[in-house]
């Protein structure tokens, strides 16, 4: 990460650590999440197996620590979640899910197993239950009609422990979890990266501030570089503030993830990032370039609050979405091979038994 970036990363990263520190009434982890996580402690020996979902982008920093000694024993398996937004690759979860609980139960294919679903809050938990669910409905022999969890972009939307029928022969369940977020961060860096990612609610930290971080981040990489070449359709070529425009504006109201929008914002960043003559390395130049691109970003997302408070937050929450759904890059915050490669230790509080290797992740689309 640049030296310009991390400076970003540093006092976003200290406002996240002083919220954990908050408790209930301004920060995420209440009695309720604390009751979850004491839920899910009690649970853990009793199922067959743990699948810990991770987020890709954040294999490290978005780890499970409440799992403590469960962490890589044979029981435990990692899934990468939202691999689509860092790398571009897939497995049949379910099969593999299914393969490692017939190896737990030395090859016996008659049995009924649960299968317990962990990891941080808005990582995909429910999203994965479903996708389980569906791929095994359509070989399970019983078509009933069987209820899904409730999927939402906003963090800790899954307050209690429900089962999910997701295999039949053998029987398989699996328990969705409420995400889990210690209020004890280990460093300002994961704070950060936690926060982008939305395990915490924006509003929480202000869409402003996460997005002025996210903007340090694209503008550090080389990511921009691609869309030097974004052409303009003859329906993008509308000029602002003729009457044209003003009809589409008027269809499009508020709607940011319009694929002409999107091309907007993406020329713009472009264009703001390579004619800034700064140096990105300088903290103080990459606060002038974030300004400067946020007053672009006004017109680019079609935003006309009268303050200009009000159009920050507004462009920040608009420009989170398209950095959350992949509309502006893809961008894996951990080095995660070498992490993967290297001491369990940096897995925050990981442990596993001496000469067992910690569990190879399953990647998902």
């Amino acid at each position: 990460m640049a030296a310009a970036s991390s400076s970003f990363s540093r006092r976003l990263g200290a406002a996240v650590r002083e919220l954990g520190m908050k408790g209930a009434a301004e920060g995420w982890y209440g009695a309720h999440m604390a009751a979850a996580e004491r839920a899910i402690l009690e649970r853990a020996p009793l199922v067959d197996l743990v699948l810990e979902v991770r987020d890709a982008r954040i294999p490290a920093t978005s780890a499970f620590e409440s799992l403590g000694r469960w962490s890589g024993s044979n029981k435990h398996m990692i899934a990468l979640n939202k691999v689509d937004l860092a790398d571009a690759s897939s497995t049949e979860l379910l099969s593999t899910v299914r393969s490692r609980i017939k190896e737990l139960n030395g090859g016996e294919s008659s049995y009924t197993a649960t299968v317990m679903l962990v990891g941080i809050p808005n990582v995909g938990k429910s999203a994965i239950a479903n996708s389980m669910h569906q791929i095994g409905r359509i070989g399970a022999m019983e078509k009933g009609k069987l209820k899904h969890a409730m999927v939402s972009p906003l963090p800790g939307e899954t307050r209690d422990i429900s089962s999910y029928k997701i295999a039949s022969h053998p029987n398989i369940y699996v328990l969705d979890t409420p995400g889990i977020l210690s209020p004890k961060i280990a460093n300002d860096d994961f704070g950060s990266k936690l926060a982008l990612t939305g395990a915490i609610k924006d509003s929480l930290l202000g869409e402003y501030k996460l997005s002025q971080y996210f903007l340090s981040l694209l503008n550090s990489s080389e990511e921009h570089k691609h869309w030097g070449n974004l052409k303009y359709s003859t329906d993008e070529k509308i000029p602002l503030g003729t009457k044209d425009e003003q009809r589409r504006r008027r269809r499009y109201p508020s709607d940011h993830t319009q694929d002409f929008i999107v091309k907007d914002v993406r020329r713009t960043l472009f264009m703001t990032i390579s004619s800034f003559k700064g140096s990105l390395e300088k903290g103080k130049e990459m606060e002038k370039l974030v300004e400067s691109q946020f007053m672009a970003l006004h017109e680019a997302f079609r935003v006309s609050y009268e303050s200009t408070e009000d159009r920050n937050k507004a462009v920040g929450a608009k420009l989170l979405n398209l950095y959350r759904t992949g509309r502006v890059g893809r961008y894996t915050l951990d080095a995660f091979p070498e992490l993967w490669r290297s001491s369990p230790d940096q897995f925050g509080k990981m442990t596993r038994p001496m000469k067992r290797q910690i569990p190879q992740p399953i990647a998902i689309v």
